[in-house]
């Protein structure tokens, strides 16, 4: 998707982007996930760190190119192609996020069915849908729908089987039930079992992330003034988050079960760090230091998908450890050569930059040839 306002590109957007990519890269490979700074690790359950900001921003910016993308077709006319490249594009993610989590035994019968990918597959869907057959006072209402009836869903259904339904118990929440009872305990999240961090209800107030930059999108393709544009965004980013820490006082901030005020508060920083952006290096000029990030968002999906499936193959293939028994590569590549250099957490964390910068150089290949893989 091209991200053009009035015919001038926001290096912005890009770097935004690849920043949120390459983060999601990081936090994914530690060296081990025994030793990890706390920022680098998602809340344990109700709460918020700046790991926990990843995954929205990057459903966010998903939300952001739509506008950009189709507002021309809306122009045009909508036509059957229209909904095929949206039903093709949002096809291929899913699957291509069934895939990585088949990898390498495809066993279908403990295949985990909902997956990063596969939301933002679904929410691209439902907001493009949405998008097409609405303008943004109706999207607002929208959103803000969604947001109230799952605040009302979690919060006043009972679950089978639990004496107290309450969203701080992993189990006995109304998500965590609709995913064990549809896709089963097989098909979950196999690390929770109880649960899945991408599954099917706590998808709704998932779209609305997406809506969130839906808007956003709109309004950067508006005739204003960059500083009318950044303004509105800052505006619009502080009162979100103020919004956000309101409502997590009685509906905590989760990213597992994607939680109303936890939407609020990731849309209201997400706005306040691109307005930023958008303010240092699209008015200030200041872009030198922003090449790392748009190499790295110019092949997202190919970038996640590689990354993704290079820890998975370092996984699968076993060496000799220290004391003769098996390990798996990368275990080996963590104690032989990182270990060695500092204390477990430093080397774990060195480790991580280390598989982010090999990325960059595989990226960095394809940018200079000018080798886009887009779908």
């Amino acid at each position: 998707m091209s991200e053009e306002t009035n015919k001038t590109r926001l290096i912005s957007l890009d770097v935004f982007r690849g920043m949120t990519v390459a983060g999601m890269i990081l936090v994914n490979n530690p060296g081990t996930w025994e030793a990890i700074y706390p920022p680098l690790e998602h809340a344990p359950w109700n709460g918020l760190t700046p790991t926990d900001l990843v995954f929205p921003n990057f459903l966010f910016i998903v939300g952001i190119a739509i506008p950009i993308a189709l507002g021309k077709r809306i122009e045009e006319g909508i036509t059957a192609s229209v909904y095929w490249k949206i039903f093709r594009r949002a096809a291929i993610i899913f699957l291509i996020g069934l895939f990585i989590a088949a990898f390498p035994y495809f066993d279908l019968s403990t295949l985990r069915i909902p997956g990063v990918l596969q939301r933002i597959a679904v929410c691209y869907l439902i907001a493009s849908l949405i998008f097409l057959h609405t303008n943004w006072k109706q999207q607002l209402g929208i959103g803000i729908g969604l947001l109230l009836v799952y605040w009302f869903l979690i919060t006043s259904i009972s679950v089978p089987g639990c004496e107290i339904t309450t969203m701080d118990d992993k189990e006995c929440n109304l998500p965590a039930y609709i995913d064990r009872s549809i896709l089963g305990v097989n098909h979950i999240w196999s690390l929770g079992k109880v649960y899945d961090p991408e599954g099917i209800l706590s998808t709704i107030p998932a779209i609305v992330t997406a809506l969130a930059g839906v808007l956003t999108g709109t309004w950067l393709k508006t005739t204003r003034s960059d500083l009318e544009k950044v303004g509105g965004i800052f505006f619009f980013g502080v009162v979100l988050c103020a919004l956000g820490l309101l409502w997590n006082l009685i509906f905590p901030f989760n990213k597992a079960l994607w939680t109303s005020s936890y939407v609020i508060v990731t849309a209201g920083l997400a706005l306040c760090f691109l307005g930023f952006c958008y303010w240092l290096i699209d008015i200030k000029n200041y872009t030198k230091w922003t090449k790392p990030f748009v190499i790295f968002g110019s092949n997202a999906l190919a970038l996640y998908f590689g990354a993704e499936m290079t820890a998975k193959i370092l996984d699968l293939i076993q060496m000799t450890g220290k004391n003769g028994e098996p390990i798996p590569l990368q275990g080996w590549i963590f104690e032989t050569i990182f270990l060695p250099l500092g204390s477990p957490i430093n080397a774990s964390l060195m480790y991580a930059v280390c598989f982010v910068l090999i990325w960059l150089f595989v990226m960095w290949i394809l940018y200079r040839r000018k080798i886009y893989i887009k779908i």
